[in-house]
């Protein structure tokens, strides 16, 4: 198997490919991580969520890093990795155009954009459509790595 660094460009078109990944947030020294979809655009990431235990972290600490990989098999992959900083669209009015234009982009990279966020809110037993969060994860260093099938291995 062999293993290259990925471009930004690489990176990118990876991250606009699959819309789905892993965030990692961290309190008082404790990570956690959940998995996420999101809708990519030059130096950003776009998601939803619902009140819970991630929105409660990354309001305290919104520094957060984000994984997103393609696994096609043990020997072909690529995986991107984001370290950014988390900015909430809260429900009022100062934020209502950011709010429709992380959903009009949601919608148009994933008709299920909202699914993980309602069914952990369901898990939780605490649902209320009424507290729905957007958010940004502002990019401020994208580095990927991908894994292809080495000919010599093979041979």
């Amino acid at each position: 198997m062999l293993v290259r660094e990925m471009n930004r460009q690489e990176c990118e078109s990876l991250l606009a490919r699959v819309g789905r990944g892993r965030l990692a947030c961290v309190r008082d020294n404790q990570p956690y991580i959940v998995p996420i979809y999101f809708a990519f655009e030059p130096g950003q990431l776009y998601g939803f969520a619902t009140m819970g235990q991630k929105i409660e972290w990354l309001r305290l600490n919104p520094l957060v890093c984000v994984e997103a990989d393609e696994v096609l098999s043990h020997t072909e992959w690529q995986s991107v990795v984001v370290l950014g900083r988390y900015e909430e669209f809260r429900d009022i009015p100062e934020h209502l155009e950011e709010r429709l234009q992380v959903q009009a982009r949601l919608e148009q990279v994933n008709h299920l954009w909202w699914d993980t966020g309602f069914a952990a809110a369901q898990a939780r037993e605490r649902f209320d459509r009424d507290v729905t969060l957007f958010y940004c994860i502002h990019i401020q260093e994208i580095t990927g790595r991908r894994a292809s099938s080495d000919p010599v291995e093979q041979g």
